[in-house]
């Protein structure tokens, strides 16, 4: 099965000091390409379970394998180069208000020293693929929230990465917007790019016809596949 999977946890937990248990014992299988909902009341577990993806952190016992890799067996010091090859969002989405939307998406870019030429290019695809071309010269406070997160998205595939996990992408915006923001999810999703999302946000997931995993304090309890 690890094969054939973006992402593999085989028994996963994770305590934190002070013992509270965020997973425990969590087993699941994203297929490559695959596109899937994590769900659960606050405290279920679901941002501890994508930063153990991302390696910001370790769990306590189990494994995990992301693109077939064993993340046991990474090395800090390669821990940046792993992350290029996921695209993360975040529902405050983290941008620089000192810097316009291109330097903002330009960053992953530029800190994996890739060519100038190159990043105008790559940035200038990423801010078209959310239809904020236009915008590249703006500063980031001068945009809407829903034009934020899609910078933030921008940011976050301009490494093409196979993998993008978001978190709570839709949290801070209206319905329309959170529909907007997740028909984008599916359109990277529809390339081949696999997606896994944190969100709390049922109605909109019903209507969209993934996987749902549902998490319950630190329990896989569905959608395991």
């Amino acid at each position: 099965m690890i094969g054939d999977s973006m992402i593999h946890f085989d028994r996963v937990s994770k305590r934190y000091s002070g013992g509270f248990e965020a997973l425990s014992e969590v087993s699941f299988s994203l297929r490559r390409g695959e596109m899937a909902f994590l769900t659960g009341h606050s405290g279920a577990g679901k941002s501890t379970l994508l930063k153990l993806i991302m390696l910001m952190e370790r769990p306590n016992q189990g494994r995990i394998y992301v693109g077939g890799q064993n993340l046991e067996k990474f090395p800090r010091r390669q821990i940046p180069y792993f992350r290029r090859h996921v695209g993360v969002v975040f529902q405050n989405h983290h941008l620089l208000f000192d810097r316009t939307v291109f330097q903002n998406v330009a960053l992953p870019l530029e800190i994996a020293g890739v060519s100038s030429r190159e990043i105008g290019r790559r940035v200038r695809a990423s801010l078209d693929k959310v239809g904020l071309l236009k915008k590249e010269n703006s500063l980031p406070i001068t945009l809407s929230g829903g034009e934020q997160q899609r910078v933030g998205i921008a940011r976050a595939v301009v490494n093409k990465p196979p993998l993008l996990l978001a978190d709570e992408p839709t949290g801070n915006l209206d319905p329309e917007l959170s529909a907007e923001i997740m028909r984008l999810f599916q359109q990277f999703n529809q390339v081949g790019v696999t997606v896994l999302i944190a969100s709390h946000d049922l109605a909109l997931i019903s209507h969209m016809k993934h996987r749902v995993m549902r998490l319950d304090h630190g329990q896989l309890v569905a959608g395991r596949g």
